[in-house]
């Protein structure tokens, strides 16, 4: 099946070539490179926003290349209106197939085709004369590092459209993150006589039994709050009474996160030592028109970008499939978005 469009960008084929880049978080410089190149083509005044790469002591896997956001408005415009997403993807990589009536591989989804749809938006919404613009950034799979580069760097917009898989369905809420890393430590002896010895391991396992335990906040209108444990490592050999371990959770908020904090702490006691890595909080938006809506149990950028005006949140695809071997976009979706931004973008500037 064919879609044609009117669109002077072809946001399917754009989807295409961008879900061929590799850009996986802290090597996103591909898709930036492209991003760069095609905007400034379209005569956009564009503006590349250095995001420095993370220590890799503490970030296995972090990148040593450029890295940076991609920001683009008509030359001497101060928009109204931001449409913007995130340019990295989760591993691992792979390319770009399709049938009929999807699009496959990793990002397509989450986020380039949401990426595709911005960049068709603006292009009408700046023929019929809206001051729009658009910022695409790192790192948001992974810590928010991009946004928050971005956040010093705001251009006076009015109002943000923060790209996401919410199946063309405006979020009126989206749930907020805490990264917790416990790190337990013990003493090394053999395993045939564990009472020379303390298992750093028996600590962290008997902390995380209770943390599972711990009863978290629930918000009505919004649902529970949710954790997950995603990394647990540790030890040296089966036979070794294990001298250090740790475990990497996140834990998906519907409220402050100080409550969360301090039950955490008090649950794993003495057992481990407690950093909390990520706080990103949780986010309340508006209902625009009669735009469908849904509530977002993950999180997004939105919380680092408050300098970038009032928020909304709304995206093609399906967050079920994002971050999976399934991951695709329905072309016709893709294609129904562009309008959803450009009717969302007109009305608010109008209202």
């Amino acid at each position: 099946m064919q879609y044609p469009s009117r669109m002077a960008i072809d946001p399917i084929a754009l989807t295409r070539q961008l879900v061929n880049l590799e850009s996986t978080t802290y090597h996103e410089a591909p898709a930036g490179y492209f991003l760069r190149d095609l905007l400034t083509a379209e005569k956009y005044a564009v503006e590349c926003q250095p995001v420095a790469q993370p220590d890799p002591a503490r970030t296995p896997g972090g990148g040593t290349g450029e890295r940076f956001n991609v920001y683009a408005a008509l030359p001497g415009v101060t928009p109204d209106v931001v449409l913007s997403t995130h340019m990295d993807t989760v591993p691992p990589f792979f390319g770009c197939t399709e049938d009929d009536a999807f699009l496959y591989g990793r990002g397509t989804c989450d986020a380039k085709g949401i990426i595709a749809a911005q960049v068709a938006a603006a292009d009408q919404l700046r023929q019929a004369g809206v001051k729009v613009g658009l910022l695409f950034v790192v790192g948001e799979e992974r810590d928010s590092a991009g946004a928050k580069v971005a956040n010093q760097n705001a251009k006076g917009s009015r109002f943000l459209i923060n790209g996401e898989p919410t199946d063309n369905r405006l979020a009126l809420a989206s749930k907020g993150a805490l990264r917790v890393e416990l790190r337990a430590k013990g003493r090394m002896a053999h395993s045939a006589y564990p009472e020379l010895g303390e298992s750093a391991i028996d600590k962290l396992v008997a902390a995380l039994h209770d943390v599972l335990a711990m009863p978290l906040p629930v918000e009505p209108e919004i649902g529970p709050s949710t954790l997950n444990i995603g990394l647990i490592q540790g030890g040296r050999a089966p036979n070794v009474i294990a001298d250090k371990a740790e475990a990497h959770l996140l834990i998906r908020l519907v409220g402050p996160a100080d409550e969360v904090k301090q039950a955490v702490i008090r649950t794993v006691g003495d057992r481990a030592d407690v950093e909390f890595s990520l706080e990103l909080p949780f986010v309340r938006m508006r209902k625009v028109g009669d735009l469908p809506t849904m509530v977002a149990k993950f999180t997004t950028d939105i919380p680092s970008l408050t300098n970038w005006g009032e928020p909304f949140l709304l995206g093609p695809g399906s967050i079920h499939v994002a971050h999976t071997p399934d991951e695709r976009i329905a072309k016709q979706e893709l294609l129904e978005c562009v309008d959803l931004y450009v009717n969302l973008a007109t009305s608010l500037v109008a209202g």
